[in-house]
């Protein structure tokens, strides 16, 4: 056998150079090709992500021709102009809800209030802060905003703060109520908290309102779970309504029974929202667990306890825990009786229901209900946005939102034209409001 000698390694050195030579030029177009690839696999996760290719409109309103719909209509702006969320995240509903999680609101302001503390029958002591306005109302009248936050909200989160120094400084007294056991520094005064549906917190807070400042008349507001309580309330019986101009609900969900199905769904990642708010609430409830557990025996509070500890879902804590406080026989009797779904028919002062269509809480199908009732009912205005998320809203230019959310603007943009119109109505119509409608 031959050895191999310096001139066949040089032979065979060169071969490989020449190959080397010959294939160098193709490597550096594949890798353009696949570093192309990927960002075009990134931009298109981006726009898919951040809805971009959604256009902007004015919501989609629902409604009776009345009189009084095409007076606000005509005069309240922000219900019939485009919504021009941020550019470039604006158009999530998953980021404009977590950035109203997390963020609150924009530079929000701190407004000055007293709170109150009102004794109930049951020996529960329901608190709610009161903010008087920071000018006079363009109506000259007295104007008190009568406000219910969201689920396990109270005065002190930024969405509200920013709310109300804005309706203050349009010459609104706002009066917040403080859900129950939400405040980490008010302890409970008997084995209760705020549930679902509880309008006894809300009705104490009115009552002391009226009786207060027998001249004023009531704007009511609730947010998200809040809106679900105040409908209730107006629903429950006539005389709720009595000095009530107008009621505004934004992202509520109408039926807690109907939402149960789709609230155990991935999709638009609900159930993970799902778990969020479980998450809280446990963390609400386990602040009190003295006051809540601590008159039972020792083994209903380690069953409880524990059932607790597990729950994942908000459905697992509301059968568990939530419900009994008002000693519901099961969760569905616990969702069907503490849902406005089964009163918001009585209410019959004009009525607004804002929603947004990518809200991640509220699923499509219950939105139904809503655009049905406004179809019905002369009073109902149901305005249903793009975008917007979950009590998101923000407004912006590319990136950075401003202070103010077109949720803060329509809100009190749609009082100050109810107010106007109470002030200027005909004189045919010299009665109550709900006589405008028809004509």
């Amino acid at each position: 056998m031959k050895k191999c000698g310096p001139l066949f390694f040089r032979t065979i050195m060169n071969a490989h150079k020449s190959d080397a030579y010959t294939i160098s030029p193709e490597l550096p177009a594949m890798f353009d090709g696949v570093k192309l690839a990927a960002v075009a696999t990134v931009l298109y996760i981006i726009v898919r992500c951040l809805n971009l290719k959604s256009p902007t409109a004015p919501p989609d309103l629902t409604y009776q021709d009345t009189a009084l719909n095409r007076f606000l209509l005509k005069s309240c702006s922000q219900l019939t102009k485009e919504y021009i969320p941020p550019l470039l995240w604006g158009k999530s509903g998953h980021l404009q809800t977590a950035l109203y999680g997390k963020l609150g609101r924009v530079s929000s302001p701190n407004p000055s209030g007293i709170r109150k503390y009102l004794p109930m029958q049951d020996g529960a002591t329901a608190t709610f802060d009161l903010f008087e306005p920071l000018g006079d109302h363009r109506t000259g009248d007295d104007i008190t905003m009568v406000i219910c936050p969201g689920i396990g909200n109270h005065s002190e989160k930024q969405y509200i703060r920013t709310f109300v120094d804005y309706a203050q400084k349009d010459g609104y007294r706002c009066a917040v109520l403080n859900h129950l056991g939400a405040l980490p520094n008010i302890e409970l005064t008997s084995p209760r908290m705020f549930t679902y549906g509880c309008t006894w917190e809300f009705a104490a807070m009115v009552g002391y309102i009226k009786r207060t400042y027998p001249q004023t008349q009531l704007i009511v507001v609730g947010f998200s779970l809040g809106g679900n309580i105040v409908c209730k309330f107006l629903g429950e019986n006539r005389t709720n309504q009595e000095r009530v101009l107008c009621c505004v609900s934004v992202c509520q969900g109408y039926s807690a029974l109907r939402a149960q199905e789709t609230f155990l769904q991935w999709d638009q990642f609900r159930r993970f929202y799902n778990f969020l708010m479980a998450d809280n609430m446990k963390k609400i409830i386990l602040s009190h667990r003295h006051s809540l557990f601590g008159g039972n025996s020792v083994k209903m509070i380690d069953t409880d306890l524990s059932r607790l500890y597990t729950a994942t879902s908000l459905m697992q804590i509301d059968d568990n825990i939530m419900r009994k406080f008002h000693g519901h026989s099961s969760l569905k009797e616990y969702y069907e009786k503490e849902s406005c779904v089964h009163f918001i028919h009585n209410v019959h002062v004009p009525l607004l229901l804002v929603n947004a269509a990518d809200d991640p809480l509220v699923h499509d199908s219950l939105l139904t209900i809503p655009r049905t009732l406004a179809a019905k009912k002369p009073n109902v205005i149901f305005a249903l946005t793009l975008h917007g998320g979950h009590l998101g809203f923000f407004e912006g230019a590319v990136l950075f939102p401003q202070p103010l959310t077109w949720m803060d603007k329509v809100i009190v943009g749609y009082a100050n034209t109810i107010c106007q119109w109470e002030k200027q109505k005909p004189p045919c119509q010299s009665g109550h409001m709900i006589l405008c409608f028809g004509c």
